[in-house]
This record gives C-alpha cells, sequence and structure tokens, in this order.
C-alpha cells in the first residue's frame, strides 16, 4: 500500500481555499477534492452576485430623491431586468474565476468528485480509497427548500438560480426574511416588481432589538408588502402561484425561497467517525480548533453552521489548514461577531446582541438619523443605532443598528469592542464634522451620560452644542 496522504481537503469554497493555503506550507501529499461547480458560494450565488443586484436596484430606486433635490425627469427612467441580470452574471463569472484560478496549478493533487468518508483516516473519492492522516471538511451549504416546493419547476427560486434567470416576473414572492430574504425582497422591489415577503416569525434580518426590527419593519412596508407572524403555504392556481399565511393572500408569477441554507453534509459518511451526531447529522465540532472531537478530522465554514459567512469561513479554514498538520491543534481566539445585511438602511450587529446581554448590568445609548445633519442633506434620515455597554466598567459590548452606512459603523465598533475600548475612551477619538459617523458620537454620549463622568479636562467630556446641524 502506499504512504498515506498528510491530508485530503473536502470542497473547494472559501474555507477549502484558505485550508488549502495553510496545507500547502507544509506538505505536498495533499488532495482537494471538489463536488459540482468549482469556485465560492460567495462569488457564484451568495455574496458578490447578490450585491451587484443590490448596487443597480439602489441607484433605480435613488431617483425618488431626485425631485426634492431639484433635478427634474426622474419618471422617465426605466429598467431592464434583463439588462440588470446579465450584468450581475458577468461580474459573478469575474469573480468566480478568480476563485478557480487559486486552484489551478495544483494538477493531480485537484481532483473533481464525489467524497465519502470510510473513517477517520480514509477517503473515498468516486469509488477508489485514500488513506490519509487527516480530512478536512469544507463541503459547503446549499438553501433550504421544502421538498414539495419544488414541484413548482423553475418557478421556485433560491440563489442557486436567481441570477440565472433571463428575466423576472413582475409579480415575485419572497419566503424567509432573515438576512438573505430583507436583501433580496427589498432589491427586487427597488427594481420595479411586485412583492410580498413573508416570515414565520415577527423579527427581521438577525435583529433582536424590538425598537430596530420595529422600526426596519415600517421601512421595509414602505416599499414591499410583507406579512409576519405565520407559516406560508403554497399551492398552483391559475395565473401562477398562490402564497398563503395566515389570512393573508397573494398571487404571483415566482417564489423566492430565502428561509436559510443547510449544511452540505448528506452521504458524506460523518457515522463512519465513531462520534455521536445530533438530529441534524451534525457532529460537536470546537469552534477553537474546528476538530470533531479528538479525532484527526476537522469541519470548517458553512458545513458547521456556526457561523455562515466569508470572513468566518476563511478563519475556520486557516484554522482547519494549520491544526490539520500540526501535532496538536492550537486553540485560536476567534474574532469580535460582526454581522452586516445590506439592505437600505444598513443593518448590522457587532459583539453581543440585547438579547444576549443582561438587561441590569447593562447601559443602552441612542441615536434617531431621522434628524441628523449629514443624512438629512443626502436624504438618508431613517433608521437608528444602539450601542451596548457595561455598567461598571463602561466598557463597550455590543451594538445593533438600522442606519445609513452602517457597514462602516459596524466595523468601527467591532474594533472598539475587540480592542476592550470604553464608552469614554470612544468618545475620546476624532469624530470629523459632517458625517453619519456623528451619529456614533450621539449614542455614545446618551450612554456617557449613565456612566460615571469623567474628568472635565478629558475630551470625552466635551458634549453636545445643542444645535442638530452641527451634530
Amino acid at each position: 500500500m502506499s504512504q498515506p496522504l498528510d491530508t485530503i481537503i473536502i470542497g473547494a469554497g472559501t474555507a477549502g481555499l484558505a485550508a488549502l493555503r495553510e496545507v500547502r506550507k507544509r506538505t505536498d501529499r495533499y488532495l482537494i477534492v471538489n463536488d459540482g461547480p468549482w469556485g465560492t458560494t460567495c462569488a457564484r450565488v451568495g455574496c458578490m452576485p447578490s450585491k451587484t443586484l443590490i448596487e443597480a436596484a439602489n441607484a433605480f430606486h435613488r431617483r425618488h430623491a431626485f425631485e426634492e433635490f431639484g433635478l427634474r425627469g426622474a419618471d422617465q427612467l426605466t429598467v431592464d431586468i434583463p439588462a440588470v441580470l446579465q450584468r450581475v452574471r458577468a461580474l459573478r463569472n469575474d469573480f468566480v474565476a478568480g476563485a478557480i484560478k487559486a486552484t489551478d496549478d495544483l494538477g493531480s493533487a485537484r481532483m473533481a468528485g464525489r467524497a465519502t468518508l470510510l473513517g477517520p483516516r480514509t477517503v473515498d473519492i468516486d469509488g477508489t480509497p485514500y488513506t490519509t492522516k487527516s480530512i478536512i471538511i469544507a463541503t459547503g451549504s446549499r438553501p433550504s427548500v421544502p421538498e414539495e416546493w419544488l414541484a413548482f419547476g423553475d418557478r421556485m427560486l433560491t440563489t442557486d438560480t436567481l441570477f440565472e434567470q433571463p428575466t423576472l416576473g413582475p409579480r415575485i414572492a419572497v419566503i424567509g426574511m432573515g438576512p438573505i430574504g430583507v436583501e433580496l425582497s427589498q432589491a427586487l422591489a427597488r427594481l420595479g416588481l411586485q412583492v410580498a415577503a413573508f416570515t414565520t416569525g415577527d423579527t427581521l434580518a438577525g435583529l433582536s432589538d424590538p425598537t430596530l426590527n420595529a422600526e426596519l419593519t415600517a421601512l421595509l412596508k414602505k416599499e414591499m408588502v410583507l406579512h409576519t407572524g405565520a407559516p406560508a403555504e403554497l399551492r398552483e392556481v391559475a395565473g401562477g402561484i398562490e402564497v398563503s399565511s395566515g389570512g393573508n393572500r397573494v398571487v404571483v408569477d415566482q417564489v423566492v425561497a430565502a428561509m436559510g441554507r443547510v449544511p452540505n453534509i448528506q452521504y458524506l459518511g460523518l457515522e463512519t467517525l465513531g462520534v455521536p451526531l445530533d438530529k441534524r447529522g451534525m457532529p460537536t465540532v470546537d469552534p477553537q480548533t474546528q476538530q470533531i472531537g479528538d479525532l484527526p478530522v476537522f469541519l470548517a465554514g458553512d458545513a458547521n453552521t456556526h457561523t455562515p459567512l466569508l470572513h468566518e469561513a476563511a478563519d475556520e479554514g486557516h484554522i482547519a489548514g494549520m491544526n490539520a498538520l500540526a501535532d496538536t491543534p492550537t486553540r485560536f481566539k476567534r474574532r469580535t461577531p460582526l454581522g452586516i445585511v445590506f439592505c437600505d438602511p444598513n443593518i448590522a450587529t457587532v459583539g453581543q446582541r440585547l438579547a444576549d446581554m443582561d438587561r441590569n448590568q447593562t447601559v443602552t445609548g441612542s441615536v434617531s438619523y431621522g434628524n441628523q445633519g449629514r443624512a438629512r442633506t443626502a436624504q438618508r434620515n431613517h433608521g437608528r443605532l444602539y450601542i451596548y455597554a457595561d455598567k461598571t466598567t463602561g466598557r463597550l459590548q455590543g451594538a445593533e443598528m438600522c442606519a445609513p452606512d452602517a457597514e462602516h459603523m459596524a466595523h468601527l465598533l467591532a474594533l472598539a469592542v475587540h480592542q476592550k475600548l470604553t464608552v469614554h475612551e470612544l468618545l475620546g477619538m476624532p469624530f470629523y464634522h459632517p458625517t453619519l459617523e456623528e451619529g456614533l458620537r450621539t449614542a455614545l454620549r446618551d450612554a456617557a451620560r449613565q456612566l460615571p463622568e469623567v474628568r472635565e479636562s478629558d475630551l470625552a467630556a466635551c458634549n453636545a452644542i445643542g444645535v442638530s446641524a452641527l451634530e
């Protein structure tokens, strides 16, 4: 029998490519095997094509502000849906090409095929068993669609198929209003489609703060029909697909299933590892090592369901790639949680959400963007921002926001949480005028009023002047 490989990487998405980078530094005895299209979920069907669609939608939606700016003729603008989707695919293909290029020079170490575990040190690839010292599983995820809905054929869309459409019908339903559903429903509505959105819960886009959730709900209802609190049921009717939820009913041409994603672990052979599996068939994975139990098997990225985000998948692939070839796995400190939803206004969560906090030990600072100077000049004065700090230490613990350009403020706050900064330390930092970030300073000042005062000689004590245009 030939000498065993050092590792086999199953999956060539973000986590698999990050693992590959580390593996190649340490050995040339490896395989990376991928079943299906090469290129990451983000590049092919996720982050990048969806953001390309969102940019087109927001550009067209901006026409509604033109009259107030003194710009005439906005009512003459039209949207060419096939052209929009063609641009999405063109950019998507370029992003995918970059991801595929990362494995072009691997020669026989790069394989296309179905991998199945035969144990913690053996992998079957299309009928041929390979012995290895370790295994890295990075098989990604797929959209969740109820099996009975598949009967609607190509009228049942997911993020895997939406961007492949040559055009879209004028009436569309989006089922599920998590981050993906919120982004897509608003984008499609802003492109001029009649959108009806449905969710079984009462919270949207991962928000836990009820005030922010109410604000987002009200804003979205200005652009689409939104039904919450009851499951959606579908049936064929004359003229399309009927979607009903509670007492609500709508007939549409197409449906987008946006009910989250499930890990690609079916038929992978995890049961051969000899470790307990939960009701979903998932083993326990240590988030600091990516290791399954004490086995030489590592499960990274969307496939482990921890945090299905690209930057987290890249970190987990990096961790798995290093630990798979180490004598003793390293326990990595993970980054501050950061989530961004690219609707308008942006949704963002940083560190601990309100639902994660002890209310008795938490100080909340808030700001409304309804009257914020820079937001008003751009006619983007919607939304709110909340920061959460420890009542005893004043240290920033987290934030939730539905605010213009929250993607940028979320990064600032993630840096602050990671560096364990206090509210007063942040108030001592520079804030330029006029910027949207001044709204963040207003929220910090609100929190500071609930904390012990600092010395007057400290610039953190420099309070608002009381003129809205200057804050």
